[in-house]
This record gives structure tokens, C-alpha cells and sequence, in this order.
């Protein structure tokens, strides 16, 4: 059993305020659940409107998998118009 860790900063464009960026940020997490069956959570920079730090997780029996899955999620992300993704770490533990 192998579990894939995807840690992701994100900047946030049109965010100002935290109402802004918790709706940007919940509408995220829940799609990206649906879409990819990943466990997903805001981490870091609760306070801060313009960026956020997320987390998201995927077990697997074979690490690939989890890898491939991640992988994914990182290219999703980056095709977002409504923010930027600043810096990510994967790790397959």
C-alpha cells in the first residue's frame, strides 16, 4: 500500500477578500474530490486572501498509481484562470 502526498501553493487573482477565497478554495476541493476520488484540504495561509497552501492525498496499492492520479491533479490546477500555482511537492510514501 503506498500513499501519494501532493502539497500545492497556490496565488489567488481576484481574491481580496477571505469571503472571496474561501468560495474559490471550498468549490476547489470539492471538485477536485469528485474528479480525481483524492483527499483534499486548505493548509497553510488561512488568513491571507491572496494565496493559499493545499494539500491532497491518494492511496493506492501501487505507488504509480497514486503517482498518476496526483500527477493530475497538479495539471488541473495549473490550467485554472483564477489562480496560479506558485510551487508543489509530491511525494509517493
Amino acid at each position: 500500500m503506498r500513499i501519494g502526498v501532493l502539497r500545492v501553493t497556490i496565488n489567488l487573482y481576484a481574491a481580496r477578500t477571505l469571503k472571496e477565497k474561501r468560495s474559490v478554495i471550498k468549490s476547489l476541493l470539492v471538485r477536485m474530490r469528485r474528479d480525481f476520488n483524492v483527499s483534499a484540504a486548505e493548509l497553510d495561509r488561512l488568513d491571507e486572501p491572496g494565496s493559499a497552501v493545499l494539500g491532497f492525498a491518494h492511496l493506492a496499492a501501487d505507488g504509480r498509481y497514486s503517482d498518476e492520479v496526483l500527477n493530475q491533479v497538479l495539471r488541473r490546477l495549473s490550467r485554472s484562470r483564477e489562480y496560479m500555482v506558485e510551487d508543489h511537492r509530491l511525494e509517493i510514501l
